[in-house]
């Protein structure tokens, strides 16, 4: 997908009602972010996923360049998410 149409997908996803996931540190997410965006670092989110929701829960998750949120693609697999989105960088959004 190109980034606009990685940006139109997440869009349009996060417009449903799904989770938007910031696994970037907490002083990127400080440097900015979309509004609806919550912030779980990608080191802290096998503690944290009960934040993310139940599994069934719908994701859309990003970093700065996609190393990291394909990281945490895999993390939330592993407990159990299947419905994610890797927007892959915020600067896709």
């Amino acid at each position: 997908m190109t980034p606009k149409e990685l940006s139109e997908k997440a869009r349009e996803l996060v417009g449903q009602g799904w989770v938007l996931l910031d696994v970037r540190t907490p002083e990127e997410y400080r440097q900015g972010h979309p509004e609806p965006a919550r912030n779980i670092p990608v080191q802290e989110l096998p503690q944290r996923v009960g934040e993310v929701g139940p599994p069934q829960t719908k994701v859309v998750v990003y970093c700065l360049a996609g190393g990291r949120s394909a990281m945490a693609v895999q993390i939330l697999r592993a407990h159990g998410f299947t419905d994610i989105f890797d927007l892959k960088s915020v600067n896709n959004w």
